[in-house]
């Protein structure tokens, strides 16, 4: 008589139910979604990146090592934020190395879900500032959140984005991403010098939003630092900096 006998490992490999869904706004859908979408911006290419998104206990996150514009639903990990036990894991392929970054953002700041991009728009200003980016004065910046209070940053405001030091293993990130987590309770980011950068936010479409704006200002950021104008001046002081032939 063959063995009837249950295999945990396999069951937990094989927990399809929590990854298949027609519903487009399922975690383990829109992760895939996202994932290609990013990857054509070229934040995500070369299996690098990744994304996380939580839904009530369960923290799904995409796989390490799979290309991510042919990432797909049953390619997902899935984690109880409580017991920070698998609930998921498919055993073909390794658990993100991000894995212990992301729950940073869940842990000490609430989030819903969380960004890891290698934008060469955020690695190009880890090379040009030191401890952190600034920039004032532009328009995208209020997409950002306040994050310690309600509302979002205004026009004359200045967004702040701490910089940390990279390290030769992702999860080592961790200790310093905290400690920039709370030495910086506004921020909704994170710079890796020379690597890329973290985004979370309270829902997936926010993290969305605000990645998006905060590469936008990145990028902004090298452009202006290329004609010689700093991006936190104050408004008109960019005359002083550039070839006055322009305001002619």
């Amino acid at each position: 008589m063959a063995c009837q006998c249950s295999h945990p490992a396999k069951e937990l490999s094989e927990n399809d139910a929590l990854v298949k869904s027609d519903d487009p706004a399922h975690p383990a859908n829109l992760i895939c979604e996202l994932c290609r979408l990013f990857y054509d911006h070229g934040w995500v290419t070369g299996t690098g990146g990744g994304i996380s998104i939580k839904k009530d206990n369960l923290i799904y996150i995409a796989p390490s090592g799979v290309q991510k514009e042919r990432m797909l639903p049953e390619n997902m990990f899935v984690m109880d934020h409580e017991t920070k036990e698998y609930a998921r894991r498919p055993e073909v392929y390794k658990p993100s190395a991000c894995t212990p970054l992301f729950m940073s953002a869940y842990d000490l700041r609430g989030a819903g879900a969380c960004i890891h991009t290698h934008s060469q728009a955020a690695v190009m200003c880890t090379l040009l500032y030191e401890k952190e980016f600034r920039i004032a004065n532009i328009e995208q910046i209020k997409a950002i959140p306040k994050v310690v209070e309600a509302g979002y940053l205004g026009f004359f405001d200045t967004l702040v984005i701490p910089i940390i030091e990279n390290t030769a293993h992702e999860e080592d990130l961790t200790d310093a991403l905290q400690r920039a987590i709370k030495e910086y309770p506004g921020t909704t980011a994170v710079l890796v010098r020379r690597h890329g950068i973290y985004v979370w936010g309270e829902t997936v479409w926010k993290a969305k939003v605000y990645n998006e704006a905060i590469d936008y200002l990145l990028e902004l950021a090298v452009k202006m630092k290329g004609f010689g104008i700093p991006p936190h001046i104050g408004i008109g002081e960019e005359k002083h900096y550039v070839d006055a032939k322009i305001y002619n």
